[in-house]
C-alpha cells in the first residue's frame, strides 16, 4: 500500500501520497514569555534507526508546485520585504523557539530533507515552529502575528534574490508571483496586528496640559472614538507597507527617493537665465516662491522639472508616513517654505496618534500660539490654506503632485485620488481624509455647532448640499471638504469599488483575493472571512471528500493560520453563533490544511494543527493518516506517532483547559486497531485459494502494532508510564491477533503464517527492555497478556519448525538423498517433535491455561456471546460464495453440533448472514446463556464451553448436516459476557483462549503424528511417539474431548501407518 504523494499544482490527493466590539478590537498586548529549554531527540526504535541511516544515504523530495496569483506591479512595490519597523529581526524569526522541547522532533526530521525544497514552502516549517511557540506560551499572540508577518516577507525577499538568469523565464515568473503573494499574506498579517494585536493606548498624564491644545484634545478624541481609532489604525497600517517598500527599494538599489542635494540656489537654472540679463514675459523675474503667482509666470522648464521630481519624492515620503523626511528633503533642496506648509506649528507632529504626543513632549508653543489666537484656530486657518492652494493648483494644472500634497493636508479627496493609481494608497487616501475630518469637526465643537455658526440647515452629511465656493473663510473649517468624506466605513470601501470614483486598478484590486480578506478585516466580520476563505479553497463540482487538499497551497496555509490566530484573541469573549462559525467552519479549513502538509510528506508538522481540532474530526485524521501509512517506511510512521503523541493527551482523563475537547492518542490508537481487523471488500475471484488471501491480509492487520512499539520521546509527560501502556496494550491486541491468525492457519502447508511472525517480529525488541512498570506491575491482566503472548510465542516456534520440516520433505519427494541430506530432514523431524513435545507437556502451566481465572458473579441471569466473521472454503481451497439459502443451512448446522438438550437448557441463539462489508464472507453471532464452569467460574476444561465447540466444529470442517470438506477460515473473533438487554460488557477471553486449544492442540499433535511416520519410514523412530499415545488416551490429560470425531480417525490412521513401517523396519532388521 505504497501512497504516491506527487501532485498537480492545484489539486493534491494524499493517496498519491455590534460588529467589531464583538470580537475584542485593540485588545490588550502581552509580553513574550523568556522561557526556553533544550533537549536532544534520539530514535528509540532499532528499524526507525536503521530506516534513518537510509534515508541519509538516499533521500529525495517530491516537487513541490504551488499555484500563485499575481499582482500589479504598483502592488508589489508597496508589499516588500524589510526589517519590521515594530522590532522584528529579518534573522532568525524561527530561532527565537529552537530550545523548546515538544518542537524539537520538527527539526530532526527536517535537518534530513534535501535542502533543494523550492523556498516558498520554507514557510510550512517556520509558521509550525513559531505557532507551537505560541501554544506552549513561548510567545504571545500579537507576537505570533508579527513574526507570521516577518516570515512571510523574509521568504518573498529570499525568493526574489534567487530569481536570476540562471532560471527560465517561466520559472522565474513563478517564483515572483510567489514572492508577491507571500508579500499580500504579509500584508494581511500586519492589517491583523494592528487591529487585534496593537495594544489600547491612553494619553499619559505627564503630557496633559492646561490650558489644553488643539493636538492634545485631538489624541484624547481618537483613543476614545472606535471609528476614529479604527481610521488611525488603517492609516498607520497602509504607510507602514508603503515605508517599509522604500526600505526595500534603499536596500536593493540603494536610495531612490531623496536623493536630492543642496544646490546654489533656488531654481538655479532660472536664477543663471537672470544672471545673464535675459528677459522672456514667460519666465519669472524674481526668485521667491510667490513670483509665480504675482508674475503670471513660470521658472525655466528643466526647473520644473526638477520641482516635479521634488514633489514626486514629498509625495512617497507623505504616502509612508514620513513627514519629518518629507519637510527635512524640502530643506535640502533650497525651499523650506515647503517644510513650513507640510509641518507647521514649529515642526510640531499633527498626527492625531499617541505617538506623535509622545515625540512631540511638552512643547509649549502650540499652546502658547492657541493661548493668543484661539484654540484650533490656526489648525483652520492651515487647512483652509491648504484647501485653497490644492484648488488652485488644479484649475491651473500647475503640477498634480503639487495639488495632492495640498489636497492631504485638507482631505480634499477629490484632488488626492487621481494620484491614487493603487488600491493601497486609494485606501490611505480617503482613511485619512476621513479621520482628519472627523478630528477637526470635534475640534469645531461638533457637527451641529459648526453648521449653525454658519446658519447651515440640519441635515446629514451625506445629504447637506454645499458649495465650496461659499464658504472661504477658515472659520467654516471643514465644511469645505465634509461632503466628500464617507458616511462610515462600509461607504468607504464601496467607493474603492467605483471606478467612477477612483483609478480604474484600485477597483480591479478590490477583486483580489488578500484585498478581500483585508476589507472584511477592516469591517470585523470574521465569519464572512472565513465563507470566503472556504470558498477558495473548498472541493468544487460536487466533490465532498474532505480528505484531499484544494487550491492555492499558500491561502491554504494562511486560513489555518488566522482561523488558530483568531481563536486565540477571541478564546474568552466568543459569542455562540460566532464560536460556532470559527469552530466548524475553522476545523474545516485546518483539515484541508493538514492534509496538504501531509500529501507533501510533511507528517512531522501535521500534530501541531490537528490538535487544534474538534476531538472527533482530529480522531478520524490520525486514524486516516495512519491507515494511508501503515506500508510506508518506519521513518515516516514514526514522525506520524510523535506528531500525534506529543500534541495530544494521552489518555482522555489527560486533557487539560484548553476551551474544547481534543482526541487523545489513546483514542486514536483503538479505532486504528478496531479498523484494522474489520472485513475489507473482497476483491480475489472465485477461484483464489481463500487460506492464501487469508494469510496475505493478516500481514496488513498485523502491520498496526507498529504504532505501538515506538519508545515515547523522554519529553512528553510520565513518558515511562505511556510507554508501559502502550506495550500492554499491543500485547493484548497481539493476543487477539495470534487466536485469528492460528484458527486460519491450520492448513498443512510450508508458507508461514507472515501475520503472526511479523507480529513476533515487531515485539521483539520491546519486550527484550521491558519497563519496570511492566515488570513489577501486580495487575492480573498485564501479567496473563505477557504469559498468553509467550504461549503463542512459543507456538508459532513450532509451527514454524514443523513447516520447515514440511517444506524440506516436499522438496525431498521422488529425489534419492545423499546420507548428508537423509540426516538433515531427521534432524528437522526431531526438531519438530522436540519443541512440540516441549509444548503438548507443560504440567504446571498448560498452554493457553491462565494461572488463575477471574470468578464472574452476577446478580441477574448474564449470557455470554460470540461474534465471527468467516469465509467458507471449499476442499479444493476456494472459496464458497454464501447465499441465504446456505446461511439458512449453515444455522441449522450449528444447532445440530450441540444435542437438543444442551441447545434448550443453554438457550442457545445462532444468527448467520451475509456480510455487509464483503459479500464472500458470512457474520456469525452466537449467544446461550451463561452457567457455571462456562461464564461463572473457571473454565476447569479451558475448552471454551459451548460456544467455543460450535464454532471448533466449523473450523474443522465437521458440521452436521452441512456440505462435507467445507470449512470456516476465521478473519475476525470476539465474545463478551452481556447483560439480559444484550449491552455488551467485559471480554469472555476464555471462549477464545478455549478455541484455540480446541483447534490447535489436535492439530499440533496429528502434525507430532505425520513427523513421527516419517521418521520410522526413514528407520528412525522417535521415543516420543509413544507419549503422544499417553496424550490423548490418558484420562488426567484432558486432550482427547479437544479432537474431533475425524481428528480421532485421522489420528488412529497415522498410528496404523506407524506400526506398519515399525514392523516392516524390524522385519528388515531381522532379515
Amino acid at each position: 500500500m505504497n501512497v504516491d504523494m506527487d501532485s498537480s499544482p492545484s489539486y493534491f490527493d494524499p493517496q498519491d501520497s455590534s460588529l467589531r466590539e464583538r470580537y475584542r478590537r485593540y485588545g490588550k498586548r502581552l509580553s513574550p514569555s523568556p522561557h526556553h529549554e533544550n533537549y536532544q531527540s534520539k530514535f528509540s526504535n532499532a528499524a526507525l534507526y536503521l530506516e534513518n541511516i537510509k534515508k541519509e544515504i538516499d533521500h529525495s523530495d517530491g516537487d513541490q508546485s504551488e499555484g500563485t496569483h499575481g499582482r500589479t506591479r504598483s502592488s508589489s512595490k508597496r508589499r516588500s520585504p524589510s526589517t519590521d519597523s515594530r522590532g522584528i529581526s529579518e534573522i532568525g524569526l524561527a530561532n527565537d523557539s529552537v530550545g523548546r522541547s515538544r518542537t524539537q522532533s520538527l527539526k530532526v526530521f527536517k535537518h534530513e530533507e534535501c535542502s533543494s525544497v523550492d523556498t516558498a514552502d520554507a514557510t510550512f516549517s517556520l509558521f509550525a515552529s513559531l505557532f507551537d511557540s505560541a501554544l506552549q506560551g513561548l510567545m504571545s499572540i500579537p507576537d505570533l502575528i508579527l513574526r507570521l508577518e516577518g516570515a512571510c516577507r523574509n521568504v518573498s525577499e529570499s525568493i526574489n534574490s534567487s530569481c536570476s538568469e540562471r532560471h527560465r523565464i517561466v520559472e522565474d515568473k513563478l517564483m515572483r508571483q510567489k514572492a508577491r503573494v507571500l508579500l499580500d499574506e504579509a500584508a494581511s498579517w500586519s492589517l491583523l496586528w494592528y487591529l487585534y494585536g496593537k495594544g489600547n493606548e491612553e494619553v499619559p498624564e505627564d503630557l496633559i496640559v492646561l490650558p489644553t491644545t488643539s493636538h492634545l484634545v485631538a489624541c484624547e478624541f481618537v483613543a476614545e472614538d472606535h471609528t476614529a481609532q479604527l481610521c488611525l489604525r488603517l492609516i498607520q497600517w497602509l504607510e507602514g507597507l508603503a515605508s517599509k517598500a522604500l526600505d526595500l527599494e534603499n536596500k536593493i538599489r540603494g536610495s531612490h527617493v531623496g536623493t536630492h542635494l543642496p544646490t546654489s540656489g533656488v531654481w538655479n537654472h532660472t536664477q543663471r537665465f537672470l544672471k545673464k540679463g535675459s528677459t522672456n514675459e514667460k519666465i519669472i523675474q524674481h526668485l521667491d516662491f510667490d513670483a509665480p503667482t504675482r508674475e503670471h509666470a513660470q521658472p525655466l522648464l528643466d526647473d520644473k522639472k526638477q520641482d516635479e521630481s521634488l514633489l514626486e519624492d514629498v509625495w512617497i515620503l507623505l504616502r509612508a508616513g514620513r513627514l519629518e523626511e518629507a519637510c527635512s528633503l524640502c530643506r535640502a533642496a533650497g525651499q523650506s517654505w515647503r517644510a513650513a506648509t507640510l509641518c507647521p506649528f514649529g515642526g510640531l507632529d499633527h498626527s492625531p496618534s499617541i505617538e506623535a504626543l509622545i515625540r512631540n513632549g511638552k512643547s509649549r508653543s502650540l499652546q502658547a500660539m492657541e493661548l493668543e489666537s484661539g484654540i484650533n484656530h490656526q489648525r483652520c486657518l492651515w487647512k483652509w490654506a491648504s484647501y485653497c492652494a490644492s484648488e488652485k493648483i488644479a484649475e491651473q494644472e500647475s503640477g498634480k503632485y503639487e495639488t495632492a500634497i495640498y489636497a492631504v493636508n485638507c482631505s480634499n479627496v477629490k484632488r488626492i485620488l487621481p494620484m491614487c493609481t493603487d488600491w493601497e494608497s486609494a485606501c490611505w487616501a480617503l482613511t485619512k481624509s476621513w479621520l482628519d475630518v472627523q478630528v477637526d469637526v470635534e475640534l469645531s465643537g461638533g457637527l451641529d455647532k459648526l453648521r449653525s455658526s454658519d446658519g447651515a440647515t440640519e441635515r446629514s452629511p451625506g445629504q447637506v448640499d454645499l458649495n465650496p465656493q461659499s464658504f472661504l473663510g477658515p472659520e467654516n473649517w471643514p465644511l469645505q471638504v465634509l461632503k466628500q468624506q464617507p458616511l462610515d466605513l462600509y461607504a468607504l470601501l464601496q467607493k474603492l469599488h467605483s471606478s467612477e470614483s477612483v483609478h480604474e486598478a484600485v477597483s480591479r484590486g478590490c477583486k483580489e483575493q488578500h484585498r478581500q480578506i483585508e476589507m472584511n478585516l477592516m469591517t470585523g466580520d470574521v465569519p464572512g472571512l472565513l465563507d470566503l476563505i472556504w470558498s477558495w479553497i473548498s472541493p468544487s463540482g460536487g466533490n465532498e471528500d474532505i480528505f484531499s487538499p484544494y487550491g492555492d497551497p499558500q491561502m491554504i496555509r494562511f486560513g489555518a493560520h488566522l482561523v488558530l490566530v483568531l481563536r486565540l484573541l477571541h478564546a474568552d469573549e466568543m459569542k455562540d453563533t460566532f464560536k460556532e462559525k470559527i469552530m466548524n467552519l475553522g476545523d474545516l479549513i485546518l483539515h484541508m490544511y493538514v492534509m496538504f502538509l501531509f500529501s507533501k510528506q510533511h507528517e512531522e508538522l501535521v500534530g501541531i494543527y490537528a490538535s487544534q481540532l474538534a476531538r472527533h474530526r482530529c480522531i478520524d485524521l490520525f486514524v486516516h493518516m495512519m491507515e494511508l501509512r501503515l506500508n510506508g517506511s518506519v521513518h515516516v510512521r514514526y514522525k506520524i506517532f510523535l506528531s500525534a503523541i506529543e500534541y495530544l493527551p494521552f489518555s482522555p482523563g489527560d486533557q487539560v483547559d484548553v476551551g474544547f475537547e481534543k482526541g487523545s492518542f489513546e483514542e486514536i490508537i483503538e479505532r486504528v486497531l478496531s479498523r484494522s481487523r474489520e472485513v475489507k471488500p473482497g476483491k480475489a475471484d472465485e477461484s483464489s485459494d481463500v487460506a492464501e488471501q487469508c494469510r496475505l491480509q493478516s500481514l496488513e492487520k498485523a502491520m498496526v502494532i507498529q504504532w505501538l512499539c515506538f519508545t515515547p520521546p523522554s519529553t512528553i509527560n510520565d513518558a515511562t508510564r505511556v510507554g508501559s501502556k502502550l506495550l500492554h496494550r499491543a500485547l493484548m491486541h497481539s493476543n487477539v491477533l495470534f487466536r485469528e491468525f492460528a484458527l486460519i492457519s491450520m492448513w498443512r502447508v510450508p508458507a508461514m503464517p507472515i501475520g503472526a511472525h511479523t507480529l513476533l517480529s515487531l515485539l521483539a525488541e520491546p519486550l527484550k527492555h521491558p519497563s519496570e512498570t511492566l515488570i513489577s506491575t501486580e495487575d492480573h491482566e498485564i501479567s496473563d497478556s505477557l504469559r498468553e503472548f509467550h504461549d503463542w510465542n512459543e507456538y508459532y516456534s513450532c509451527d514454524a519448525t514443523y513447516r520447515n520440516w514440511l517444506q524440506i520433505e516436499l522438496d525431498d519427494a521422488g529425489i534419492d538423498l545423499s546420507n548428508e541430506e537423509k540426516a538433515r530432514a531427521n534432524l528437522v523431524a526431531r526438531e519438530t517433535l522436540s519443541s512440540s513435545m516441549t509444548l503438548l507437556l507443560r504440567d504446571e502451566n498448560p498452554w493457553l491455561v491462565p494461572t488463575e481465572d477471574h470468578i464472574y458473579e452476577f446478580m441477574e441471569p448474564t449470557n455470554i456471546e460470540l461474534h465471527a466473521t468467516a469465509m467458507l472454503s471449499l476442499p479444493s481451497g476456494e472459496c464458497m460464495y454464501p447465499d441465504p439459502t446456505l446461511c439458512t443451512a449453515l444455522t441449522s448446522a450449528f444447532y445440530s453440533s450441540l444435542s437438543d438438550e444442551v441447545v434448550l437448557d443453554r438457550q442457545l441463539q445462532v444468527n448467520v448472514s451475509i456480510s455487509a462489508k464483503d459479500s464472500s464472507s458470512v457474520e456469525i453471532a452466537l449467544r446461550c446463556l451463561a452457567t457455571e464452569n462456562d461464564g461463572f467460574g473457571p473454565n476447569k476444561l479451558a475448552d471454551g464451553g459451548v460456544l467455543a465447540a460450535v464454532i471448533a466444529a466449523g473450523v474443522k470442517g465437521e458440521l452436521v448436516g452441512f456440505q462435507v470438506g467445507v470449512t470456516m477460515e476465521i478473519l475476525k473473533l470476539d465474545a463478551w459476557y452481556c447483560g439480559t438487554d444484550g449491552s455488551l460488557g467485559i471480554p469472555a477471553t476464555y471462549i477464545l483462549r478455549g478455541l484455540c486449544r480446541r483447534c490447535c492442540i489436535p492439530e499440533i499433535i496429528l502434525r507430532c503424528m505425520q513427523v513421527s511416520v516419517s521418521l520410522m519410514e526413514s528407520g528412525q523412530a522417535h521415543e516420543s511417539h509413544d507419549e503422544l499415545i499417553e496424550l490423548v488416551a490418558g484420562s488426567e490429560t484432558g486432550m482427547l474431548h479437544l479432537f474431533s470425531q475425524n481428528q480421532l480417525q485421522e489420528f488412529l490412521l497415522f498410528e496404523r501407518e506407524y506400526c506398519i513401517w515399525k514392523m516392516e523396519f524390524v522385519e528388515g532388521s531381522a532379515a
